[in-house]
């Protein structure tokens, strides 16, 4: 596993790759990543990322490999990656996509255990009647990519 870390809107984001693909990420700098040289799928990772956070891309394309994770983790996960750029699903609409509509709280615990936040956009996923609970970078980050999300996709739909 290879760590860089980006400097983002967030903070210092810390990305690992390996050689099947993106497969960590981290709020804040993993000590590792100061002696990592960028290659090139790292490399990749983080154009794709720095696009993102300036509003010039809304579908990471870069391959993500999550390397844990409980099966149903790892469907709540994917079901993550379907939610459109720019909007939201509550715990509850995630818990019955993946086939258990009682598990909201497990799709929080899913959530909170995402080991690719971010390109696997849990931020998307917010509580009933759309209120902002839980994020393990912090809420005040939530709000930021939430925020960066809905004013792209509102100048794309009136442009």
């Amino acid at each position: 596993m290879r760590w860089t870390v980006l400097d983002s809107p967030i903070g210092e984001f810390s990305v690992a790759t390996d050689d099947d693909g993106v497969c960590g990420a981290h709020f804040g700098r993993v000590e590792t990543a100061a002696d990592t040289p960028v290659d090139e799928l790292s490399g990749r990772a983080l154009a794709e990322l720095r696009a993102y956070f300036a509003g010039e891309l809304t579908r990471f394309t870069v391959p993500v490999v999550a390397r844990r994770g409980s099966e149903f983790e790892r469907a709540v996960w994917r079901e993550m990656t379907r939610i459109p750029y720019g909007e939201t699903l509550t715990y509850g609409e995630v818990a019955k996509a993946v086939g258990d509509p009682g598990a909201a709280r497990a799709v929080g615990v899913a959530c909170n255990r995402n080991p690719i936040p971010v390109l696997v956009p849990c931020h998307r996923i917010v509580g009933a009647g759309g209120k902002l609970v839980g994020f393990g970078g912090g809420l005040p980050r939530k709000v930021t990519l939430l925020e960066l999300e809905a004013g792209v996709a509102l100048r794309r739909a009136w442009s």
